[in-house]
């Protein structure tokens, strides 16, 4: 899904390989549309997240690993 604007300044959703006038589209339609942005702004969000965190891991286990390596 993506939403853009054509020459003319009307924005246009692109949905499965099909373009729809936003300006044409019931309110109910682009409730529906708000909402998927919303989820996929979320998804994103904890992708990131979820990247992060593997990150910090990696480094807190390579910490460890350095400071176990001093007992021996």
């Amino acid at each position: 899904m993506s939403v853009n604007t054509n020459d003319s300044g009307n924005p246009v959703l692109t949905f499965e390989g099909k373009k729809y006038l936003i300006n044409e589209l019931s309110n109910d339609i682009k409730e529906s549309i708000k909402g998927l942005q919303i989820a996929e702004t979320q998804l994103k969000m904890y992708e990131d997240t979820l990247r992060l965190l593997s990150i910090s891991r990696n480094s807190l286990a390579n910490q460890l690993r350095d400071k176990l390596k001093n007992l021996d």
